[in-house]
């Protein structure tokens, strides 16, 4: 596998393989505002070392001075690292007097006299317009190119390209590796997206992954698809509590370590206040519990816990809260399985999966969200409760249109019963318990200061 050198953040390395592949060219494209050139700097950062600093050229679409400012702005900046580690260069005056000629002159005399690890040019795709026509400027490409690939040095060039440019603008022939940022758009959502288009010699993780950009520069999230896995795993073989013991019954004793249950029902059947039960039983068993909610605000689920003789600040509860405005899903993945590891956690309640489907960029990579979540805490002895509200009052004939039901090994349905002398009834029906049997009665139940409280099958 080629040699390769930091991004300047690890997931992004793991999309890439290991990084960028060093002592060859890499081309950053993207259009205005995509965070082409913060990648660069935060690469030229995270590798700056004195005796092999890293070069960094503006042109004429970037001027130095406006990068210098803004760079600043970015905690990964070290002003003790400039003119040191990090060297900043200006082409654009020498373009005008010299023309890309002039260029390639520059480039030359400061790799003989610095001996880079790395040169940024940035933007390069401006030094086309210097070109009087094709031949000069692909004779000014297969020049330059030349020069860097003369010397151990890695190039990242920057350009405002769009897809349709690849198969006809030359640089793109002579690259090694290829990163694309943009963006995609959802109704009302959009997300910034980044896609390897080439990289030679070595693997790296296809299709489209999430970013963000914030003043710690590019954080990138890795598409979550796990691939299915023949190796076999530990499993623990004694069951553990719902935190209700009617539905320990109905589920043949309990959850299985590792298991998954989809709560489904329609809104205010009960969802939220089964997975606080599944969580907070937890506790009494030495079990840490995570509560992943997008649905209620901290001091709104406090309220509810109280209700119920629980609270939030239990030292063996974690709460994660996300708002659903503005969410990335790929992010949140990450967030949780980060957060899983961190407190130990091995009871986990998200709350709900039709806020996370809302936020997908579409159906099937939920789905493999859903499927890689699921099978990675499976194989940690990680148990997941997670609620999804469906829009049936009464007579569900439709569970799940996100194929989260059939991956689930346990579903639970609630619903509401018809008008009984002018009272709602609501009631509970265990659909699914995979290698188990289960009670497939449905029952009703009561919420009380008491938490969920099932009547017999005679009373149903």
């Amino acid at each position: 596998m080629t040699d390769r050198i930091s991004s300047g953040t690890a997931r992004l390395d793991t999309i890439l393989g290991g990084g960028l592949p060093r002592n060859a060219i890499s081309l950053v494209v993207g259009l205005p505002g995509s965070g082409k050139t913060i990648l660069a700097q935060q690469c030229v950062y995270a590798n700056a070392q004195a005796d092999r600093p890293a070069i960094y050229f503006s042109t004429v679409s970037e001027p130095m001075e406006k990068v210098l400012r803004f760079g600043q702005s970015l905690t990964f900046f070290d002003p003790s690292a400039v003119g040191r580690g990090v060297i900043y260069g200006d082409l654009g005056s020498v373009l005008g007097e010299r023309g890309l000629a002039g260029v390639l002159d520059r480039i030359r005399t400061l790799i003989q006299e610095e001996r880079p690890d790395i040169i940024v040019i940035d933007s390069f795709k401006a030094l086309r317009s210097y070109a009087s026509d094709d031949g000069e400027y692909r004779g000014f490409l297969h020049t330059l190119t030349g020069m860097v690939s003369a010397y151990p040095v890695t190039s990242i060039w920057i350009g405002e390209y769009e897809v349709s440019e690849i198969a006809v603008a030359p640089e793109f022939a002579v690259a090694d590796a290829i990163l694309a940022l943009g963006g995609s758009q959802t109704a009302e959502r959009s997300a910034r997206m980044l896609q390897v288009l080439k990289l030679r010699g070595g693997h790296f993780l296809s299709g489209q992954h999430a970013y963000r950009i914030s003043a710690d520069g590019i954080a990138a999230f890795p598409r979550l698809a796990d691939p299915a896995r023949a190796a076999t795993y530990d499993l623990r073989r004694e069951r553990f509590s719902s935190g209700i013991a009617a539905l320990d019954d109905m589920l043949a004793d309990g959850y299985w370590p590792g298991a998954s249950t989809l709560i489904a029902g329609p809104t205010g059947a009960g969802k939220t206040l089964m997975g606080l039960h599944f969580v907070f039983s937890g506790t009494r068993e030495g079990d840490h519990g995570l509560i992943a909610t997008l649905q209620e605000n901290p001091t709104q689920l406090e309220r509810i816990a109280n209700s119920f003789g629980w609270s939030l600040h239990d030292e063996s509860v974690t709460l994660m809260y996300r708002s659903p405005v503005d969410l990335y899903v790929d992010e949140w993945v990450y967030d949780l399985l980060d957060t899983i590891e961190a407190v130990g956690a091995n009871r986990i309640l998200v709350d709900s999966l039709g806020d996370l489907a809302a936020a997908s960029p579409d159906a099937t990579r939920f789905r493999e969200y859903i499927y890689s979540l699921l099978h990675r805490c499976a194989r940690e002895g990680v148990s997941v409760m997670m609620t999804y509200e469906i829009p049936e009052l009464y007579g569900v004939t439709r569970l799940s249109e996100f194929g989260a039901s059939h991956l689930a090994d346990n579903v639970v349905l609630l619903q509401y019963k018809g008008f009984d002398e002018g009272v709602v009834s609501r009631t509970l029906t265990v659909l699914k318990t995979r290698a188990s049997s289960h009670d497939r009665n449905v029952r009703e139940f009561d919420i009380s200061v008491k938490g969920i409280t099932l009547s017999s099958p005679s009373q149903a």
